[in-house]
């Protein structure tokens, strides 16, 4: 008896980045959209709470408790005064340390994974509040779409999207810690006036009416700078996809992964392919967005 829950990566279309509040976050103002990368979480009743991992860079996932999968099993069991005694298996395809919310998407597969075996019937609040309490990028990754997250970026606020997004990815030789990259930032910005963060209009718009080009002009990442400057050959990443043609490009969330909008499959595939002749990243994958959030996809069968 297990549950299978498969559950999005995410890149952010904007990420604007507000001054370091006293509790050292930031307030945010994140539009998320999830791509069709995925994880897969299987959580099966063991003796006693364990996590395994496959997949392209599985060797880079935590297998203990600081795992988001696991420390979301011990939030629920905890919640409902039982103990967390599951095998967690990620089978992983979102990059790793790449700024793909990979870490996040398995703590949200998990948490309703372990809902699901355990029938505790947790209301969808509930299972976003404990998201919030695991990570800031968390409660998107149970929500996909696309959404507007402000606070830390807990605070979801579903947005519509008028059509599909066609996104190439490439993932780089090295991963990028987040909090590194928000440090750099605060250096980066330290001396100068950093505006409250808010949604762009016209990049909402973009998104609404399924517009690539519109899209391609908003798209933006305060968080871009600190990110080239501790991994500056991320540059030249960004400008070979420029090259072969692609609509916009940009640092996804915290970074290394680069991202770039595309008009449709064959520029990005011709990106995709001048990317990986490129010599500057390591891998190169081709996703389209939005993608549906954390769903089961192998329930346990009902007793009999």
């Amino acid at each position: 008896m297990s549950v299978t829950v498969r559950v999005p990566a995410k890149v952010n279309v904007q990420l604007a980045v507000g001054a370091a509040r006293p509790d050292g976050f930031h307030d945010l103002a994140n539009v998320f959209l999830a791509v069709g990368l995925y994880d897969e979480v299987t959580v099966t009743p063991a003796d006693e709470l364990r996590v395994t991992c496959e997949g392209p860079d599985a060797g880079q996932v935590p297998l203990d408790g600081t795992n988001l999968a696991a420390r979301a099993a011990i939030a629920l069991a905890a919640r409902r005064a039982i103990e967390p005694a599951v095998h967690l298996h990620i089978a992983k395809d979102i990059p790793v340390a790449g700024g793909m919310a990979g870490g996040s998407a398995d703590g949200a597969g998990a948490l309703l994974a372990c809902d699901t075996l355990w029938g505790t019937g947790a209301s969808r609040a509930e299972l976003l509040s404990i998201c919030a309490e695991l990570g800031s990028d968390v409660p998107f990754s149970l929500v996909g779409g696309a959404a507007l997250g402000v606070g830390r970026g807990e605070r979801l606020t579903a947005l519509e999207t008028g059509g599909t997004f066609h996104w190439v990815f490439a993932m780089a030789g090295r991963g990028l810690s987040t909090p590194a990259v928000f440090r750099e930032f605060d250096r980066l910005a330290e001396g100068r006036d950093i505006p409250a963060p808010v949604a762009a209009p016209d990049l909402l718009e973009a998104l609404a009416k399924g517009d690539a080009d519109a899209l391609a002009a908003t798209v933006s990442n305060d968080l871009q700078p600190a990110a080239l400057s501790l991994f500056p050959e991320l540059a030249a990443t960004l400008d070979a996809g420029r090259a072969a043609g692609a609509l916009a490009a940009l640092v996804s969330g915290s970074g290394p992964t680069t991202a770039f909008l595309v008009r449709d499959p064959d520029s990005g595939a011709e990106v995709a392919e001048a990317l990986r002749a490129s010599g500057t990243c390591r891998t190169v994958r081709t996703a389209t967005a939005p993608a549906p959030g954390a769903s089961v996809v192998a329930p346990a069968p009902t007793p009999a």
